[in-house]
């Protein structure tokens, strides 16, 4: 028999119930009784909430009356699905600003201290005093339950030789990419044979169904994650940046597997597209309400048993999005093999653009500033290009390359276009390889990637490229033009524990770059001009951001989802906004 977790994996990868997807649904359509009256010019949520708030203020010390440094202090209104958190400073101080009224609960929480929960009522105009004394943790499973997933799989016995199939980096990438090994539903303990039900699955999406490296691997997983608590206890410095952060939250709890959002400069609100729910979340990050739109089934036909990438689904499946000159979000539609269409001012789907055979599985999409869409098609080995006025669609065939670790294929994954003269830029995460297109001729030249394991990457304004190394926990700056590369490890909180960089986006004012991350729960802010990196704790524990958009007034904001959603948490995904001067403006 198989245990919950490989069943709901077996769930996930097939497509969720039909039944329960129809549940989902229904609940929607009632949500929507909620609907958002979008303005063409919104106040910046900044601007709004400066007007009339409640005060939340304390002090955090420990059982010596020390004051806490660092202390996450989280406030939630469990009604309205919203949280907000700032940090107590080095005399243990927190102050709060805040629209969230009514009964609200507080957490305090600290590495290596046990959480203190309070319920209390907030009043708008009203100040509220409360203080908190955290008591140290002396339970190694306590403690191990508290640390992040990293620590938990740097307990498997990777191979020393990097090249090794079962290295950290190959297995890192192999295997983390998608469900965060160890975190709190992965690293439970099971048999080899329930680890094999996982691992074919698993290897056959990466294309390399081989039985020997699925039962080793299984064998590897089985041993590797038996109960034991880690031996390892990681420092977490604060930095001062963090103690000026205000932390929004809001959640999306009519949504299975939100993925790639982004903010529509037009109407200020935030747009996420949901790879299983085959549907549109619209988010007001000033109310924190969402409504959903679901996408129609493709018409067509559907390919193979959906065991692997060759595979086609009728239900769409968008997994990234962008948005064009035209004001329509395109959508890379990962199930059905199309790139679908969403009028945000209508609220409605259009008709999706099929794309040709051999595409398979578009996955990131960006748009040039001529207008062209463009995308990778990760199991077909591709880059599409799309005008989406002529609906000319054209797929460029990449260089045939050795894929890397345990994989069937090279993986073309993020892909952005350059600003100063238009090329587009791809990585391919199984091949170490970046390669650039000529728009014109769309002639492919590719590169050896400076980092290992080359997820995403995005341009600065001066055409510069940054990208993330996912295998060895390092991101990079490329000038392109001379192809010299200055690469920046991520910082290690634990020797030899290394983060897992899944994307990055460049703040459009500061030209910062803001780094998305699967197993440390944890953001980081790296500033190219000091070259150091600012870390900021995420509120919740299992946390896997997927891509960073950025508001009028500043906010970074990016999606929480990991797979599954039992690993985050409280069981809900969302999305997180962090203000990084909101505390302290409001001081």
């Amino acid at each position: 028999m198989t245990d919950w977790y490989t069943i709901a994996m077996l769930e996930f990868h097939n497509g969720f119930d039909r039944e329960e997807k129809r549940m989902k649904r229904l609940s929607s359509i009632v949500f929507l009784s909620l609907a958002l009256v979008a303005c063409s010019a919104k106040e910046s949520p900044k601007a709004v909430r400066a007007v009339n708030l409640a005060l939340l203020t304390g002090v955090v010390k420990d059982g010596h009356s020390a004051p806490l440094n660092g202390v996450m202090v989280r406030v939630t209104n469990e009604a309205s699905g919203v949280s907000e958190s700032v940090f107590t400073d080095e005399k243990g101080r927190y102050e709060l600003s805040t629209r969230l009224t009514g009964e609200v609960t507080v957490r305090f929480r600290l590495p290596y201290y046990q959480d203190e929960t309070n319920k209390l009522m907030l009043t708008l105009g009203k100040s509220v005093e409360q203080q908190a004394v955290l008591t140290p943790m002396t339970d190694a499973a306590e403690i191990s339950e508290s640390l992040p997933s990293v620590y938990h799989f740097g307990n498997l016995a990777f191979d020393k030789d990097p090249a090794a199939i079962s290295s950290r980096q190959n297995l890192q990438r192999d295997c983390a990419g998608c469900h965060a090994l160890g975190n709190s539903v992965t690293r439970a303990p099971r048999p080899p044979e329930q680890w094999a039900e996982v691992t074919k699955r698993m290897q056959g999406y990466l294309g390399k169904p081989d039985p020997k490296l699925i039962e080793s691997r299984a064998a590897l997983l089985s041993a590797g994650f038996r109960g034991q608590a880690p031996n390892v206890r990681p420092v977490f410095p604060v930095d001062a940046e963090t103690q000026k952060a205000v932390i929004h939250e809001y959640r999306l709890e009519n949504t299975i597997f939100p993925h790639d959002a982004d903010i529509n400069p037009a109407d200020g609100l935030m747009y996420t597209v949901d790879r299983t729910a085959s549907q549109m979340a619209v988010t007001d990050l000033d109310s924190g309400k969402s409504v959903f739109f679901e996408q129609p089934p493709s018409m067509r036909p559907a390919v193979g048993k959906g065991d692997s990438y060759s595979g086609r689904s009728k239900d769409p499946g968008p997994h990234s999005l962008v948005l064009g000159k035209t004001g329509y979000w395109y959508t890379t539609n990962a199930g059905s093999d199309e790139i679908g269409v969403f009028d945000p001012k209508t609220r409605t789907w259009k008709d999706s653009f099929v794309l040709p055979e051999p595409a398979r599985y578009p996955h990131t999409i960006r748009a040039g500033g001529d207008g062209i869409i463009w995308f990778t098609l990760a199991a077909s080995s591709q880059v599409g290009r799309l005008d989406p006025v002529s609906g000319d669609i054209k797929l460029i065939d990449l260089p045939e390359l050795k894929a890397l670790g345990g994989a069937g294929g090279s993986l073309p994954y993020g892909i952005d276009v350059s600003p100063v003269d238009g090329r587009v830029w791809y990585a391919r995460l199984w091949g170490d390889k970046i390669g650039a297109i000529d728009p014109k001729t769309l002639e492919v030249t590719e590169f050896d990637s400076p980092v290992e394991g080359p997820r995403r990457l995005r341009f600065d304004a001066s055409g510069a490229l940054w990208l993330t190394g996912y295998s060895d926990g390092m991101i990079a700056r490329i000038d392109t033009a001379s192809l010299k590369s200055d690469v920046y490890p991520m910082p290690e909180f634990a020797k030899g524990y290394r983060p897992a960089p899944y994307s990055l986006a460049i703040h459009p004012v500061t030209q910062e770059v803001w780094i998305n991350e699967t197993s440390t729960d944890r953001v980081y802010r790296f500033l190219p001009k000091e070259k150091r990196f600012i870390v900021y704790p995420m509120p919740l524990r299992g946390t896997f951001t997927r891509d960073f958009s950025f508001t009028a007034s500043g906010w970074a904001c990016t999606t929480n989802s990991p797979i599954l959603n039992a690993a985050l948490e409280g069981n809900e995904t969302e999305v997180i906004c962090i203000d990084p001067s909101g505390a302290k403006a409001r001081k």
